[in-house]
């Protein structure tokens, strides 16, 4: 794994109702990388996707509303997928990115991304989804898996909850593995889930996916849970035209496990895109 470079400058957006907290690194006149992160995670989650993709373009890592370093009291009626959408909409158009970025979600990052996609179909040159995790409008509901870390985090447990969600998500012990700069995000975070289970299950339109006229690039890691690449075949489906990258050695965490072969699949695409 390489060594972590030092963070990029910490930048702050005022919004209409907030602020919205960023890094910015890199330069050109290429459209630029907005890289947008999942549950439990700020823009620390990028470490090795930022300076490596800085090299040769400039590269947005925002902290979602209500994420570290801009933590607020949850659960928040603000803390949701399209509001979220919104302001990285917002944060585009205001660092001048008109021609369009190359956007990057992972996991609920993934649907904030989609999102982004249909709401401002201009602000996206191209599209990269790696393990997305909800479901379709025509799907039924399934019981919120971290709904038990909800209860536990509720209760005062927090170290309980996040090794329950954790674990969940990407395998069965990771969170006793993980290392010290992951678990003190984590942590920092603990308390989105309170606002995220309000919209648990969020379903998307499978005609707003499927409408999507931008390059798409649906990513996973080779060890990755099951239910991820149900979603990763039904947006194949939808969309034809979708590429396809696994990244050996890695699971639902992919870009930090193997950030290498991550860090490749996503230039290439984009070099192409």
């Amino acid at each position: 794994m390489p060594a972590p470079h030092p963070e990029p400058p910490h930048h702050i957006l005022p919004l209409p109702d907030g602020d919205l907290h960023y890094t910015q690194a890199g330069a050109g006149t290429d459209a630029p990388i907005l890289l947008i992160h999942g549950s439990l995670c700020d823009y620390r989650y990028w470490r090795w996707q930022t300076p490596a993709f800085s090299d040769t373009r400039r590269v947005l890592a925002p902290s979602l509303r209500g994420c570290w370093p801009g933590a607020q009291s949850h659960p928040q009626a603000t803390y949701a997928v399209k509001r979220h959408a919104g302001d990285l909409a917002h944060l585009l158009r205001a660092l001048d990115a008109y021609g369009g970025a190359h956007v990057i979600g992972h996991s609920r990052g993934a649907q904030v991304a989609l999102a982004l996609a249909v709401q401002a179909p201009d602000l996206c040159r191209s599209l990269t989804l790696a393990d997305p995790g909800f479901r379709f409008a025509d799907e039924p509901e399934t019981p919120v898996f971290y709904a038990a870390a909800v209860q536990r985090l509720q209760a005062g447990d927090t170290e309980d909850a996040l090794e329950q969600f954790i674990d969940t998500v990407n395998g069965a012990d990771t969170w006793r593995k993980m290392v010290g700069w992951f678990k003190d995000m984590v942590r920092d975070n603990a308390a989105t889930l309170l606002s995220q289970i309000v919209e648990a299950n969020l379903p998307v339109d499978p005609r707003d996916a499927a409408a999507l006229s931008c390059p798409l690039l649906l990513i996973t890691g080779a060890n990755s849970p099951a239910k991820y690449g149900t979603r990763l075949d039904r947006l194949q489906q939808l969309l034809p035209q979708a590429q396809r990258a696994r990244i050996a050695l890695a699971s639902h965490g992919m870009n930090l496990a193997n950030p290498r072969a991550f860090n490749r699949a996503v230039l290439d695409f984009i070099a192409d895109a």
